[in-house]
């Protein structure tokens, strides 16, 4: 295995007839790789590019049209047994570039067990004795600033000769999608064509990211009382979080939380008139639709993530103690109590119009 450093050149142009993509591990992350995406799409023109994705993340990407094949992955967190025999079962199909997205071990080590020719990753620690070309990471401070995450998977990219400064994300719907979407908001009670905002009120990050449930069921009265319809969104872990929001609401929401799939969330945000949500992947999803979206930041910080923001209005309190990057905050979680429910209602308001 090649060290970090390793000089060997990384197949570019025509040359390259089969590439192998990782995908990244988290909802965000994902819609942030897809200018990456297109630009590998647009440089290798007549390749055959091969997405490698969690199997829970694939329908993100599903209609999109920068892949001829897609590869669920399900060896993630399985351990080092189940990685190696996904990477050699993929050993036939001879890719002859690997792009490594997502900066673990295991990703690195699969491709090399899927006997991919040449793997190109960002090099972080010895995980680079697994990539026959380690970029330098860009994770660290650049000048006092963070690298976006746009601009880290763009890196990658152009090192394989795919350069991009595209940094607009852009997702896509299936027919099915959208269709399940319809009917879901019909069940709860949106009728076709009605307008409605969206509320995403979790984050997989954990709960120090997630504004106050009492909050939100204020917010939600007060959209109600605009005579606005109100839809709540999230994953299968998030139900206790919108159960407490529509507890709390004098008019409940329409709670699709956990009750369809990621294709159908995906769609109906697609279908939305405005985004509330904390800093999570719901967010990016909203934005690659050019959906507005008014998103509350506590322990995180908007420079990883500063780009696209021409539809987005963030919010945060100004307190000493942030960002931190704890998941469950260890004091009073001020940073996220500090953002008042009426500058909340006032962002929304002004998305809506």
């Amino acid at each position: 295995m090649s060290p970090i450093g390793s000089a060997d050149a990384v197949p570019g142009g025509e040359n390259v007839q089969r590439i192998l993509v990782r995908a990244p591990n988290w909802v965000g992350d994902v819609v942030m790789a897809t200018p990456a995406f297109r630009a590998l799409r647009q440089h290798f023109v007549d390749a055959e590019i091969t997405l490698q994705i969690r199997a829970s993340l694939a329908p993100l990407l599903a209609g999109a049209p920068w892949f001829d094949d897609v590869v669920e992955l399900r060896s993630h967190r399985a351990g080092l047994a189940a990685t190696l025999a996904e990477g050699q079962a993929l050993r036939p199909r001879a890719f002859e570039l690997g792009l490594c997205l997502p900066d673990s071990v295991s990703s690195a080590l699969l491709m090399r067990a899927a006997g991919v020719k040449h793997v190109v990753g960002y090099g972080r620690g010895w995980r680079g004795w697994f990539l026959h070309r380690a970029i330098p990471s860009l994770r660290t401070r650049d000048g006092g600033a963070w690298v976006p995450r746009e601009r880290q998977v763009l890196g990658l990219s152009a090192a394989v000769g795919a350069p991009s400064e595209d940094t607009g994300l852009e997702l896509f719907s299936t027919e099915a999608e959208r269709a399940e979407a319809r009917a879901s908001l019909q069940t709860a009670g949106v009728e076709p064509g009605e307008a409605f905002v969206a509320l995403a009120p979790g984050a997989a990050y954990g709960p120090a990211k997630c504004w106050q449930s009492e909050r939100f069921a204020r917010l939600a009265d007060a959209l109600a009382a605009d005579g606005r319809t109100v839809v709540l969104l999230g994953a299968p872990s998030e139900r206790h979080v919108s159960a407490g929001i529509v507890a709390a609401a004098a008019s409940p929401p329409a709670d699709l939380t956990g009750r369809i799939s990621l294709g159908a969330l995906k769609a109906v945000l697609e279908s939305a008139s405005a985004l509330v949500c904390n800093d999570a992947g719901a967010r990016h999803v909203a934005v690659a639709f050019g959906v507005p979206v008014v998103c509350l930041f506590g322990p995180t910080s908007l420079e990883k993530t500063n780009l696209n923001l021409e539809r987005v209005s963030v919010l945060s309190a100004s307190v000493g103690c942030r960002p931190c990057y704890h998941r469950t905050c260890p004091i009073d979680h001020r940073c996220m109590t500090g953002i008042e429910p009426e500058r909340v209602l006032t962002a929304a308001r002004g998305a809506l119009a």
